[in-house]
């Protein structure tokens, strides 16, 4: 998540500096080491369960002093960690999944270069304007999965196959892009687009959509990494936390009850969707 940077320049000059304002410039202090090691468990658990991590995440490093651009692309980095950790968190649920997470994960990866692209060299307050409408589409997807997922299924060759269609590719990369670009909730927009394309367990597509988000946040990543301000010292500590709160997440996962579940997620989306609403308004 990050706010709008001046349209004539996406990069502006606070956001190519890595110094922090007053009272956080220099090594960074235990206090928002801390605070970032426990944002970072939160994103991590969040992340995995619901693809909310940047609710968590992005105000904590705003809160250390990181200007917006830099939260984001450090936030991007650091969170690379949530699929390392999800992928060891969710074994049980990817066995078998190799196939599938290498077409997914590889048109997730192709959108995620571009919307890494855009940001890199565009103005980003039209993108963010859609935003809120976008995360509120993933989520009330979610809530009405089960009767589209009946229709989609019905209407398929094969019932129950997780093969990429034409729309669910399109989906995928949309997604993937969306997630290189800007990021928020990018989770709940795949797990809405994953859960109508096969009839399997919350846990198994959770675990799916946490593979195929890292792969678009990955490319995103490692361009970030070449060309961007990432704050490094936050980017580590940050991620040590979302490792650690990912690789928690997919037990819950697999122990919680499916619709309750699925019913806070979807909620938890449309609240998200409603915040970046009223921001992008004021």
């Amino acid at each position: 998540m990050r706010q709008p940077a001046p349209e004539d320049d996406p990069w502006p000059s606070t956001a190519r500096s890595h110094e922090r304002p007053k009272g956080g410039q220099g090594l960074m202090g235990w206090d928002s080491a801390a605070m970032l090691v426990a944002a970072g468990v939160g994103a991590g658990l969040a992340g995995s369960v619901a693809g909310l991590a940047s609710l968590f995440s992005y105000p904590a490093l705003l809160a250390v002093g990181l200007p917006p651009v830099a939260a984001n692309v450090t936030n991007t980095v650091a969170l690379f960690s949530n699929t390392v950790g999800t992928a060891a968190g969710s074994r049980t649920e990817l066995r078998g999944q190799g196939e599938r997470l290498v077409r997914l994960g590889g048109i997730a990866a192709l959108g995620g270069g571009v919307g890494a692209a855009l940001l890199l060299g565009t103005p980003s307050s039209a993108f963010e304007a859609v935003v809120p409408w976008l995360i509120a589409l993933g989520s009330v997807l979610i809530l009405v999965r089960d009767p589209l997922r009946r229709i989609v299924v019905s209407r398929a060759p094969e019932p129950g196959s997780a093969r990429p269609t034409l729309p669910l590719t399109c989906a995928v990369l949309l997604v993937g892009l969306y997630g290189g670009y800007f990021g928020a909730a990018a989770g709940v927009l795949m797990l809405a687009v994953l859960s109508l394309s096969a009839a399997e367990p919350l846990a198994v597509t959770n675990a799916v959509k946490n593979i195929a988000t890292g792969a678009a946040n990955l490319t995103a990543a490692v361009a970030y990494a070449v060309v961007a301000p990432v704050d490094w010292i936050a980017a580590v500590v940050l991620g040590l936390g979302a490792l650690m709160g990912s690789w928690v997440g997919p037990l819950l996962v697999r122990r919680l009850p499916e619709t309750p579940l699925r019913i806070v997620i979807a909620l938890a989306g449309l609240g998200l969707a409603g915040t970046l609403w009223y921001q992008a308004r004021a």
